[in-house]
């Protein structure tokens, strides 16, 4: 006599090819929304090379378009116009560097150790790559595209500005910075790195700037000058 299964075995059985089935129906979603990313990605990457070297409004979806290697109705599908990529252009490249600095742990060392280190690496990471240029061709267009200024000013510039004005207030506390007032200007604080940007672009074949040396100059300004023993 043959047994039936059971109600569990058959209640198994049918579990398991519920979860075969929707193991199978994942998998494409997954493909599809890992294809998605690198489309975007590759619209990302062409859309800042075509910005750097045309300039923001010479910079059309076309070009952008055929250098990603995608149709132009496919930008649409993840930006609403040239504006909006722009603007995730500078999440993915620029505010990164940022978001290290405000995200910094109190320091058990001297302040100037730490915004000498910061300043190292952003001079590092900005001024001979393409964030550098990135940095430039907002410099030069923002004051013709002022909700492009707005934007930088609020996802880099307002967060950059809180982080330093944070580590000058601390070295007051600590003694290591005599001139109280300089917590109402950081620009003062990062000011060789914004010099460093622009003159690698403008003078650089002219006279090359040590923008490291720069830095270390302007700290012992503001710290004074470091004790050699």
């Amino acid at each position: 006599m043959t047994k039936k299964p059971s109600k569990i075995a058959v209640s198994s059985t049918t579990r398991a090819k519920g979860h075969a089935s929707a193991s199978n129906d994942e998998a494409p979603i997954s493909s599809r929304a890992m294809r998605a990313a690198e489309r975007r990605a590759a619209i990302v990457d062409a859309a800042m090379e075509e910005f750097i070297a045309r300039g923001f409004a010479a910079t059309r979806l076309d070009d952008i378009a055929k250098r990603a290697g995608v149709a132009k109705g496919t930008i649409y599908l993840h930006f609403k116009d040239k504006e909006s990529m722009f603007e995730e252009l500078v999440r993915t490249v620029i505010v990164p560097v940022v978001t290290r600095l405000t995200t910094l742990p109190p320091p058990a060392g001297p302040v100037r150790d730490l915004v000498e280190a910061f300043a190292g690496n952003f001079l590092k990471e900005v001024i001979n790559t393409r964030r550098g240029d990135l940095v430039r061709l907002i410099v030069a267009e923002g004051p013709r595209f002022p909700s492009v200024a707005d934007f930088y000013y609020r996802e880099v510039v307002s967060r950059g500005m809180a982080g330093m004005r944070a580590l000058i207030e601390l070295g007051i506390a600590r003694g290591e910075i005599r001139q109280k007032d300089l917590a109402r200007y950081p620009q003062i604080l990062v000011a060789p790195a914004m010099i460093a940007v622009i003159w690698q672009s403008l003078f650089a074949r002219h006279s090359p700037l040590d923008a490291q040396e720069m830095l270390r100059v302007h700290l012992d300004l503001i710290f004074g000058e470091r004790r050699t023993t």
